[in-house]
C-alpha cells in the first residue's frame, strides 16, 4: 500500500483511474471538525451524511427530502450558518437529533476535499477518534494506492489535519504486519505527518489547541468539550464511506 498525503484540495493532483496509476481509495480527514462530527452523526444513527462544497446546492438537495427526515447542518468560519439546524459540532449530533435523519452537510474546508476526490473508487472519511478503523478497513479492501486529503483552512496548510494523517499511516503500517502486507510512505508530506504524530500522539488536544484552527475556535468561545471529543484516539469504530457520489453512510 502506498500512502500519499496532500494537505488541501488545492493541493490534490488531476485524478486519474486506477489503471492509470491513479488512487483506488480516498482518505479525506478534517479533524477540527467536519470528518469528527460526521463519524459521530453515523455512530448516533443519522441515516447518511449528504456532503456539498456549495450551499446552494444543499438548498437544492435539501428541498427535495421529506422535512421529518431532514438536517441542514452549515459551518462558515468556524460559526453555523444562520438558519441552519446545526452547525459542525461533534456534540450536537446526538442520538435525540439524528437518528434515521438525512444531514445536508456544507462546511468551510472539509466539504471541499470531499467534493475534489469524490470519483476514487472507495472513499472514506477519517478523524482522531477512528484513524485505526480506517486504517483496518483499507488494508481488509487491499488499497494499493490510497490519498489521504487533509481540509486546511481556505486553502492553507493545517497541523490537527497532518497529525491525523500520520495518525491514521501509523495505524496502517502497525495492522499490515498481521496479513503481511507492506505500506509505504509516497511522498515527503506523508513521511513528514508520521513525524508530526509521533512528536504529539500522547498529547492531541494540546497539538489541536495549538493549531491556528484551534486558537480560531478558542477565539469563538468556549469549544472545550469539542477539543476533547475531537482529540479522544481510537474512540470510536464506525467508517463513514460513500455510499454513493457525495453520500456517506456507516461502515
Amino acid at each position: 500500500m502506498l500512502l500519499s498525503y496532500f494537505h488541501t484540495s488545492e493541493a490534490v493532483p488531476p485524478l486519474r483511474s486506477p489503471e492509470e496509476d491513479g488512487p483506488d481509495a480516498a482518505v479525506v480527514i478534517d479533524v477540527l471538525r467536519a470528518t469528527t462530527t460526521i463519524a459521530w452523526a453515523l455512530q448516533n444513527g443519522a441515516e447518511a451524511i449528504q456532503a456539498f462544497a456549495d450551499l446552494g446546492a444543499l438548498e437544492a438537495a435539501a428541498a427535495d427530502w421529506p422535512a421529518a427526515r431532514r438536517l441542514r447542518a452549515g459551518e462558515r468560519g468556524g460559526k453555523r450558518v444562520e438558519g441552519y439546524d446545526l452547525g459542525n459540532s461533534p456534540l450536537a449530533v446526538t442520538p435525540e437529533r439524528v437518528e434515521s435523519k438525512r444531514i445536508f452537510l456544507s462546511t468551510t474546508n472539509g466539504t471541499r476535499s470531499l467534493d475534489r476526490v469524490q470519483a476514487v473508487p472507495l472513499l472514506l472519511t477519517a478523524c482522531l477518534p477512528n484513524r485505526t478503523a480506517v486504517a483496518r478497513r483499507l488494508i481488509e479492501r487491499r488499497a494499493l494506492r490510497v490519498w489521504i486529503v487533509g481540509s486546511g483552512w481556505e486553502g492553507d496548510y493545517s497541523l490537527e489535519d497532518s497529525l491525523a494523517a500520520g495518525a491514521v499511516a501509523s495505524a496502517a503500517i502497525e495492522l499490515a504486519v498481521a496479513p503481511h502486507m507492506g505500506v509505504r510512505c509516497a511522498n515527503d508530506e506523508m513521511l513528514a505527518a508520521l513525524a508530526l504524530w509521533q512528536q504529539w500522539r500522547h498529547d492531541t488536544e494540546t497539538c489541536l489547541r495549538s493549531a491556528s484552527h484551534g486558537q480560531r475556535l478558542i477565539g469563538l468561545g468556549n469549544h472545550d468539550a469539542d477539543f476533547a471529543c475531537c482529540a479522544a484516539v481510537d474512540s470510536l469504530e464506525i467508517v463513514p464511506l460513500q455510499a454513493e457520489p457525495g453520500v456517506l453512510r456507516a461502515s
